[in-house]
C-alpha cells in the first residue's frame, strides 16, 4: 500500500480509462495524484481518490496547448510541494481509413494529442523532476507501436513515435536519474476501443469474441492490468529500469 508513498504524479487523460485507472492505483500505493484531462470527469477521478483518502486535485488541460501544459505542471508542484512522475497518457485513435484516404488535418489531430502532447508533458516536467533529484516518465504507446494492423496509420505513426522517443530521452536524463518508460497494451475494452470497434461498423460482442481470441491468455485485458504496470515503473522497484517497454497485451505480440 505504500509503493509509490511521499511521491506525486501526473496522470494526462487521467478523466477515463486508463488513466482513472493508473491514478487510482498509484493512489492507493500513496501518491499524490494530479489528473490532467480536458474531460471534466476527470474532477469525479480526484474527488473519488480524495473520498478514499487519498490527495488529489483536478487540472482541466487541453494537453496539445504548450501554455496549459506549463500551467498545470505549475499548479500540481505548488499543491504538491514536489513532482516525482509523468504519465503520459492521453490518446485518441483517429479516423480509420487507409493512408492514401487520410486527410493531412486529421493525421495533425492524431499526432498532436499522441505524440506532440508527450513531448510537451516531458518538456515542463523535467525541471521539476530535476529538482526533486530524479524521477520516472511512463509513456503509454500500445501494441501498434510496435507491429502493424493494417488500420488508423496516425495512431500506428504516433505510438512508434513514442515508443522512440522514450528510449531518446532515457538516454538524455540517465545521467540525472531521470528514468523514461513505455508501456505497451494490448486491446482493453476502454471508449477508445469502444469507438474504433463502433466506426468499424462491427457488432461489440462479436468484436470482442474475436478481439480475446487473438491474446493467448485468453480474453482482452483490463485498465488495471495495464496500471500496475505503471505503478511498477513509477516505484523504486524499478529503480535500473529505462529505456525498455513494457508490453502487457496477453502475449500478442509474441506470435
Amino acid at each position: 500500500m505504500n509503493r509509490l508513498s511521499g511521491k506525486a504524479a501526473v496522470i494526462t487523460g487521467g478523466g477515463n480509462g486508463l488513466g482513472a485507472a493508473i491514478a487510482q492505483r498509484m493512489a492507493d500505493e500513496g501518491a499524490a495524484i494530479a489528473v490532467l484531462d480536458r474531460d471534466p470527469n476527470g474532477r469525479a477521478v480526484a474527488e473519488r481518490i480524495a473520498a478514499g483518502g487519498g490527495r488529489a486535485l483536478f487540472v482541466q488541460t487541453d494537453v496539445t496547448d504548450e501554455a496549459q501544459v506549463s500551467a498545470a505542471m505549475r499548479a500540481t508542484f505548488e499543491a504538491f510541494g514536489r513532482l516525482d512522475v509523468l504519465v503520459n497518457n492521453a490518446g485518441i485513435e483517429g479516423e480509420n481509413v487507409p493512408t492514401d484516404r487520410l486527410s493531412l488535418a486529421e493525421w495533425n489531430r492524431v499526432m498532436a494529442v499522441d505524440a506532440t502532447a508527450v513531448f510537451l508533458c516531458t518538456k515542463h516536467v523535467i525541471p521539476y523532476l530535476r529538482q526533486a533529484g530524479g524521477g520516472s516518465v511512463i509513456n503509454i504507446s500500445s501494441i501498434y507501436g510496435i507491429v502493424g494492423g493494417g488500420d488508423i496509420p496516425p495512431y500506428h505513426a504516433a505510438k512508434g513515435a513514442v515508443r522512440c522517443m522514450s528510449k531518446n530521452d532515457a538516454l538524455t536524463y540517465a545521467s540525472e536519474r531521470i528514468r523514461v518508460n513505455s508501456i505497451h497494451p494490448g486491446f482493453i475494452f476502454t471508449a477508445l476501443v469502444d469507438r474504433y470497434v463502433h466506426d468499424a461498423g462491427l457488432e461489440r460482442s462479436a468484436a470482442k469474441a474475436s478481439l480475446d481470441a487473438l491474446h493467448p491468455l485468453g480474453g482482452t485485458g483490463t485498465p488495471d492490468d495495464i496500471a500496475w504496470g505503471a505503478v511498477y515503473l513509477a516505484s523504486d522497484e524499478s529503480r535500473w529500469v529505462t529505456g525498455a517497454e513494457l508490453v502487457i497485451d496477453g502475449g500478442y505480440t509474441a506470435r
